[in-house]
């Protein structure tokens, strides 16, 4: 597996975007990817994305949202700020176009960048991403334990309240979730723990971010887009693929009946070959 370099940048107001990048893999004209880390993460690289994209020739950078990872905490971001940051990220690398992945709480973050960085991002793929908020059935249908996004439309003060007695409810991931966490996915089981173990303060502005305006309209992402949704997903349910779907003007649907929340990350390697169609 190809080593993961760490490095500050500094963004433009004076905050600390952390960043984990495995260097070029085989030469200068290596596609790149930024994986959009979900909720919550350190946003170090994991080792099924890395190993998954260096055997297609593929660089990954990953930075960790603020509040994740050592990066600045900024209370009140919208899910649209992850733009502003990554521009500064590939413009610190030296990167001029990279393909964006999200997972997860990743996925709106990935296809806001999409929207708002036109041709720097040729390509966009969500796996198990939510869906832009409305606050009506459809939206919380199926979904296992909602509490802290309910806190959320609350506010943060509220949402920040609920993370003092927030517990993990075993129940929101199926069984072949829990066997892929126990394989070759417990890389992110791993890494959501010391997230956790970090505070609050990412997972906090991640909920709030993702039942507020996110300050971007996906009906402008120009790009071919891929939505990758498991139909047993009980943190992020199937209506979310459909929402997105809805809105995508290139969307592609790839629904996985029997995939739960992280058991869909099988199709990673897959949406990487997606999104090398697209370069």
């Amino acid at each position: 597996m190809t080593s993961d370099q760490v490095r500050e940048v500094r963004t433009l107001d004076e905050r600390v975007l952390v960043v984990h990048d495995t260097g070029v893999v085989a030469g200068a004209s290596d596609p790149v990817l930024v994986w959009h880390h979900g909720s919550p993460s350190t946003g170090a690289l994991l080792a099924p994305v890395v190993d998954a994209a260096a055997e297609r020739g593929v660089r990954v950078v990953s930075y960790a949202r603020p509040g994740y990872g050592g990066s600045t905490p900024a209370p009140g971001r919208d899910v649209a700020s992850a733009a502003t940051d990554v521009v500064q990220v590939l413009d610190a690398l030296g990167v001029g176009r990279a393909f964006a992945l999200g997972y997860s709480g990743g996925g709106p973050h990935a296809l806001a960048c999409a929207a708002l960085l036109g041709d720097r991002v040729p390509a966009v793929a969500a796996v198990a991403s939510l869906a832009p908020f409305t606050d009506d059935a459809p939206w919380w249908e199926g979904m296992v334990a909602p509490g802290g996004l309910h806190a959320a439309v609350r506010g943060r003060e509220t949402r920040a309240a609920f993370a003092l007695t927030e517990t993990f409810d075993r129940t929101v991931f199926v069984d072949d979730d829990w066997e892929a966490l126990r394989g070759s996915w417990a890389p992110l089981g791993d890494d959501a723990a010391r997230a956790e173990a970090a505070g609050p303060d990412g997972l906090v502005d991640d909920d709030v971010a993702y039942v507020s305006p996110w300050g971007v309209d996906l009906g402008t992402v120009a790009q071919p887009a891929l939505v990758v949704q498991g139909g047993r997903d009980r943190v992020v349910p199937v209506t979310h693929g459909t929402a997105l779907i809805q809105r995508l003007a290139r969307g592609e649907l790839w629904h996985r009946p029997h995939d739960g929340h992280v058991s869909v990350l099988a199709a990673v390697p897959l949406a990487i070959e997606w999104l090398l169609q697209h370069r």
